[in-house]
């Protein structure tokens, strides 16, 4: 199996263990902010996120319907700090609209993965969940191991080449 056959492989299995994602934002006068989420995603790599229309990345993502988001190994069980594999999407968000048949589904997701306290949640009217479709991507496994992702074919990886 090539390299690139092995970062596929492991690519497609990344994100299976996360349960949040680190979320940056900006606000309409360009103030950055990060935070994170837990999230949902789909088979076609969309990602929801059910958050507070009191939060910073709410208001900026309402600003803005831009994100970036990442998946990173945890520190503790990383090897080499300078070179912990991670996984980031540039996103354009979209708020879905409350009491629609997406809307509805999708929270049914979020109450299946992180259970009851969705339940009150989803009754909590400042509450909403933002679709992030990823225009593009980067997934780094390594030192040297770089791979472009581009947002037309998502499933796909390039490698990245030195410039």
């Amino acid at each position: 199996m090539s390299a690139l056959d092995q970062a596929q492989v492991t690519y497609e299995g990344f994100i299976e263990s996360f349960r949040s994602a680190i979320l940056a934002t900006v606000s309409a006068e360009g103030a950055p902010d990060a935070s994170y989420a837990p999230f949902v995603a789909d088979a076609a790599k969309n990602f929801y996120i059910f958050v507070s229309g009191l939060s910073s990345h709410t208001v900026n993502l309402s600003a803005t319907q831009r994100a970036s988001i990442l998946f990173i190994d945890d520190e503790a069980q990383t090897t080499e700090i300078f070179a912990r594999r991670r996984l980031s999407y540039a996103c354009v968000a979209r708020l879905l609209p409350r009491d629609t048949p997406e809307w509805e589904a999708i929270a049914d997701q979020f109450q299946q993965k992180f259970g009851d306290l969705i339940e009150t949640l989803r009754n909590l009217s400042d509450f909403r969940i933002y679709q992030l479709t990823p225009e593009s991507g980067r997934f780094v496994l390594g030192f040297g191991q770089a791979y472009q992702i581009d947002g037309n074919s998502l499933g796909q990886l390039k490698p990245v080449r030195g410039r």
